[in-house]
């Protein structure tokens, strides 16, 4: 019981950590963008845990903290003046462009966190609960069906309304060109394949650079300027 409160309070800790940053950055920056979004998914997933919609709480908490974990460090990263991971370079170089939209940034945030953290973040969890991937299968499920739930809500709170596409608007061409279910299931593969290599850290450590790149310039075309 006192085990499973400490990871409980671990959740509280990282929804009040992205709180706090919802309340200090400007509305308008690209980061702030991202962060209400995965502030909502993060709670969406606590309240989820406390109606008992994972088969493994523990499980799914030490995910979603780990997960959790891998943006807050990329935070912390750019305000002690170090550059993040390549994946999250693109968000916060372009995180104050008057051109870029702000649907532009919660994707290309949640490109950086699905197509690469989400990986690390299973291997991560296996780790901290000596289990293998094939464990975490239904608690990954079910945070992914949150996620997807949630995308087509952020994609319309955030894109501008018909009356102001055209159908010849990049916009429209750029957001179609990414989808959240094909990064979920690229992040799945990866950790299993993560996890595979984990006695082969030399190889790992090359696939995750790599992983790390790959992302990054998905990200970085997800904020292609579209001015007016």
């Amino acid at each position: 019981m006192a085990q499973c409160e400490q990871v409980v309070t671990l959740v509280d800790g990282v929804i009040s950590r992205m709180r706090a940053l919802e309340a200090a950055l400007p509305a308008r920056d690209g980061v702030a963008v991202f962060n209400r979004v995965y502030l909502a998914v993060t709670e969406a997933v606590d309240r989820h845990l406390d109606a008992g919609g994972f088969p493994d709480a523990r499980a799914a908490i030490t995910l979603d903290v780990r997960f959790a974990e891998r943006y807050l460090a990329a935070v912390d990263t750019v305000r002690e003046g170090r550059p993040p991971p390549a994946c999250w370079r693109p968000l916060f170089q372009f995180r104050h462009h008057p051109d870029v939209r702000p649907v532009q940034f919660a994707l290309a945030g949640i490109n950086a966190h699905i197509g690469h953290d989400l990986a690390l973040a299973v291997v991560d969890t296996c780790r901290t609960l000596a289990c293998e991937p094939v464990d975490l299968e239904d608690e990954f499920d079910g945070v992914g069906e949150l996620l997807l739930s949630l995308e087509e809500r952020i994609r319309e709170e955030l894109t501008p309304g018909p009356e102001l596409l055209r159908i010849t608007d990049p916009l429209i061409h750029l957001l179609g060109a990414w989808s959240l279910e094909r990064a979920r299931d690229a992040a799945w593969t990866a950790a299993r394949a993560l996890w595979a290599l984990r006695g082969l850290p030399e190889i790992a450590g090359e696939f995750t650079e790599r992983l790390d790149t790959a992302v990054g310039f998905a990200g970085r075309m997800l904020l292609t300027p579209l001015p007016g």
